[in-house]
């Protein structure tokens, strides 16, 4: 039996501790931010992208990027807000990923981290890619699957990146539609 990258044990690297520590501090930092949504809308897309980035980047705790690209998309044109949020989004799902590379998972031990692994090890980009279109709490521990797997990065962020962006697609035109709904209903 051969030892795949993932059943080694690993050793801590200085690669491994700076992602580690690197995803931890803007974990903190995002956290920090929390509340902050409504003074980066005054900014229009750099704030779209900034809090997309921000929502994406804290690793496990939970963040209002999705909700706050439905409402940039019933003010502002959907297909513009899509891929400024989905770009943000993608880099900031950068944390996860790095969290992964530092050979030690967030939830390495838990089933839902097995099946993510073995399912990323079969299909790769394919499978982020999937995991990052669908609205699942799950992305985190896929990206960090990926790191763990040392999938090529640029694989990762491009699977990433489209799927965010398909993602966010949906969100904004249901936004926009949601004001025309509403205008509907009240007339």
């Amino acid at each position: 039996m051969s030892s795949t990258p993932a059943s080694r044990p690993r050793r801590w690297t200085p690669a491994g501790v700076a992602a580690l520590v690197a995803s931890i501090a803007i974990t903190a930092f995002v956290f920090s931010l929390r509340g902050q949504s409504e003074r980066l809308a005054a900014y229009g897309y750099p704030g779209i992208f900034l809090l997309s980035l921000l929502s994406n980047a804290t690793v496990v705790l939970p963040a209002p990027g999705v909700a706050f690209t439905f409402a940039m998309g019933a003010v502002l044109p959907p297909p513009l807000v899509a891929l400024v949020a989905g770009s943000g989004a993608a880099l900031g799902e950068i944390t996860g990923y790095l969290a992964g590379f530092s050979g030690h998972g967030l939830a390495a031990d838990s089933p839902l981290y097995a099946r993510l692994q073995a399912w990323t090890a079969a299909h790769g980009g394919w499978a982020i890619l999937v995991l990052a279109l669908i609205p699942n709490p799950f992305f985190d521990v896929a990206g960090a699957t990926a790191g763990l797997l040392r999938m090529r990065f640029s694989t990762f962020l491009a699977a990433t990146w489209a799927g965010k962006v398909i993602k966010m697609t949906a969100f904004a035109y249901a936004g926009a539609a949601s004001i025309t709904w509403l205008e509907a209903l009240l007339r």
